[in-house]
């Protein structure tokens, strides 16, 4: 099984984006969605952006990921 994150394009350079993971910045690929622009969010696995996605899915997702990373840190706490 594989899982992808959504991510936020916030700058597009040729077959590069940087993208916003929750906060974090990184360079992924987008030779997969080379229609991208700039706001929209795209589904990122081993650093590739591999499909644009709705803004709406996009934060919905991004809020259960944001729930199981609370979950897992609350449950390593003493």
């Amino acid at each position: 099984m594989c899982v992808g994150v959504p991510a936020q394009v916030i700058e597009i350079d040729q077959f590069a984006a940087i993208v916003d993971v929750m906060g974090s910045r990184m360079q992924v690929g987008i030779i997969f969605v080379p229609e991208v622009e700039v706001g929209q969010y795209v589904i990122v696995h081993a650093g590739q952006a591999m499909s644009i996605i709705d803004e709406d899915y996009a934060r919905d997702s991004l809020e259960e990921w944001r729930r199981l990373i609370d979950a897992r840190a609350a449950e390593s706490t003493p």
